[in-house]
């Protein structure tokens, strides 16, 4: 399976002016993280990281600590996460039917959850990672008023891997491009040309690394899944 990686985003709401992927947690990258996961997951094969070349030399760097068996390579971005990953699938090996897109910034996603979105790619053209809405949602308009209150039973909150048929995708953002669409996600895409995307279950702590506090959060349940720092070269497959 191949694996891409959208890894362009600024560290704004951080309060940083580089890369957020290049912040740490457990003095590890951001970056690092994801691609321990993805080392770790039988399923990946191929690994592309999408971002800008300005950040390429302190990738190289994070790839130079750990002893990956499976190819990388550094994909130019482009302005907005959806040309970036028109680019991206442009520059798949030509032998790619199936991808997976992960947000880099989703650095606590398990090998174990790359892998059962591969197995479930093998039987669709489309799926995300997803969780149920725990909270109750409200739609407001702009004067801050509430407008209706969604059945909290049919709502899911998105999250990543997302994994697509490659030319299906592709087809899907030619699309959006001559319509002028602009999505958050690839699934929207999808969903917008018509095509079905599926479910699988994510996991609770796949949270999205955005703010400092997440950054606090991402500590704690690293804490608690890896103990004291003993195991956690050889749990997640790197060299110390």
């Amino acid at each position: 399976m191949h694996l891409l990686i959208p890894a362009a985003g600024m560290g704004k709401r951080m309060g940083s002016n580089r890369n957020k992927l290049l912040l740490l947690v457990r003095s590890r990258s951001l970056l690092s993280w994801t691609l321990l996961a993805a080392e770790a997951a039988p399923s990946i094969s191929w690994i592309g990281i999408i971002s800008q070349p300005t950040d390429w030399e302190d990738f190289r760097e994070i790839l130079s600590q750990y002893q990956l068996t499976k190819p990388v390579e550094f994909i130019k971005g482009g302005s907005t996460r959806q040309e970036s990953v028109y680019n991206g699938l442009r520059a798949l090996p030509a032998d790619a039917r199936k991808v997976l897109i992960h947000d880099g910034a989703r650095c606590l996603a398990t090998p174990n959850l790359f892998d059962r979105c591969a197995a479930t790619l093998n039987n669709c053209a489309g799926l995300i990672a997803a969780v149920p809405v725990k909270d109750t949602i409200k739609v407001v308009d702009q004067s801050g008023i509430i407008q209706s209150t969604p059945d909290r039973s049919q709502l899911w909150a998105a999250q990543t891997p997302q994994g697509f048929d490659v030319n299906l995708l592709k087809q899907c953002h030619q699309t959006g491009i001559s319509e002028g669409w602009e999505v958050t996600d690839d699934a929207a895409l999808f969903e917008k040309c018509g095509l079905s995307v599926q479910i699988v279950q994510g996991e609770e702590t796949n949270l999205k690394v955005t703010t400092p506090q997440d950054l606090a959060i991402a500590e704690f349940i690293l804490e608690s899944r890896l103990g004291g720092g003993g195991e956690e070269g050889r749990s997640e497959g790197g060299k110390e």
